[in-house]
């Protein structure tokens, strides 16, 4: 595998639909997840079925969305399930740092009463809007549809095609409702020769968390009179990022060090 094509990033096409006020994102993922398992073997992680496929559809549509929206928000998705699972899928990420990351939990879940979606948005460092629904579907497709129906007060299709490509087409004013319901993977495969359609961006993401030790240690260092509770008599321990996973290795000698030494 070469470094070029590990390094590529997946660009998402935002198109207008003409005569049908819709709104259509699409994008071939299979570059994201060449740097998700480069991730999940950089750290010896694995996430087993059926939470590896439903992380890597979320993290699919979850990038779709980011292109729906304003460039300067920064989105979170946490789907806690109860079955199948019980487990917690979390994504994030911003076209402003061009980057998408998510991880599976399914240890020490809490257990919901019903499948919940929860959605965060942020702006200007800001918690501005934040919503939880209850999910019905069994499919992360199935999920962003309802979050859209109930929390954006639109229909949206959520449908994946040949070659891992994603496809998501939302309701804008006077949008042909009945068309848009009536989608198929098909219909999605012509549409460009069968509908009038207008390109009007194209943005680019990774897979990227952007965690590293350096933004770990500062947090660490407030916690200096607590150090013989964190080693636990051990030279080191280790700290995992809650975004992606990634496990880094903390000597005290890290945490005592002082700044500009």
């Amino acid at each position: 595998m070469s470094e070029e094509f590990v390094d590529e990033f997946v660009k998402v096409e935002s198109i207008f639909v003409r005569h049908r006020n819709c709104h259509l994102l699409r994008a071939h993922f299979s570059p994201m997840y060449t740097d998700y398992y480069l991730h999940l073997m950089q750290y010896g992680l694995r996430n087993e079925e059926p939470c590896d496929s439903m992380l890597k559809d979320l993290l699919a549509y979850f990038t779709l969305y980011l292109v729906a929206r304003p460039w300067a928000e920064q989105h979170a998705w946490t789907v806690n399930l109860k079955s199948p699972g019980p487990a917690n899928l979390f994504v994030t990420g911003s076209s402003l740092t061009e980057s998408v990351v998510g991880r599976a939990f399914v240890n020490d879940i809490r257990i919901p009463e019903n499948n919940l979606f929860y959605a965060q948005m942020y702006k200007d460092g800001r918690e501005i809007r934040s919503s939880v629904i209850d999910i019905k579907g069994d499919t992360p497709a199935e999920w962003v549809e309802e979050f859209y129906q109930q929390s954006e007060q639109r229909l949206a299709r959520c449908l994946e095609l040949p070659d891992e490509c994603f496809t998501m087409v939302t309701a804008q004013p006077d949008a042909d409702e009945e068309w848009l319901g009536s989608l198929t993977v098909d219909m999605m495969k012509e549409i460009d020769s069968v509908e009038e359609t207008k390109l009007l961006e194209t943005r680019k993401f990774k897979f990227n968390c952007g965690c590293n030790i350096g933004r770990i240690l500062p947090t660490l260092k407030a916690m200096e009179d607590k150090l013989d509770e964190l080693f636990a008599g051990e030279k080191s321990f280790e700290v995992t990022c809650p975004r992606c996973g990634a496990v880094y290795p903390v000597t005290r000698d890290m945490i005592e060090k002082k700044d500009g030494e």
